[in-house]
């Protein structure tokens, strides 16, 4: 039997996606994305919470991400979740979990249920690392 790590998201881009480059010249791209829900309570009260999902793209799908991707824009990811770890120079332990991107589909700029424009890439999943 096999396991499955898939999440599909559509939010609203938190800041302007940052590009580096690996050592070896592969490009990875990491913006934030917002996924916010809205409910009524059983008081009647309307309520909201938005979720923060770092996202991370490699290769061809970094370099569309960093080219159309900007603040404020609504998109949709898919890919699958990676949690890192590493230790800072005090010795203490931090991780990060991460949405490792596969598929990008720019939603626009405005509502979500009324795109503006779309884009698609794909890129293979990647296991490499972050070089920092």
């Amino acid at each position: 039997m096999r396991g499955l790590n898939k999440v599909m998201i559509i939010g609203q881009v938190g800041r302007d996606p940052e590009m580096r480059f690996t050592p070896n010249g592969r490009p990875v791209t990491t913006f934030p994305v917002a996924t916010t829900r809205t409910w009524i309570a059983s008081n009647g009260d309307r309520r909201e919470e938005t979720e923060w999902f770092n996202v991370v793209a490699w290769g061809g799908l970094a370099e569309v991400c960093k080219q159309r991707l900007r603040k404020g824009m609504y998109v949709y990811v898919e890919g699958r979740l990676q949690t890192r770890g590493w230790e800072d120079a005090e010795g203490r332990r931090h991780y990060r979990t991460e949405l490792v991107a596969n598929e990008m589909i720019v939603l626009g700029e405005g509502q979500a249920g009324s795109p503006s424009f779309a884009e698609e890439a794909g890129e293979e999943e990647n296991a490499e690392e972050f070089p920092f």
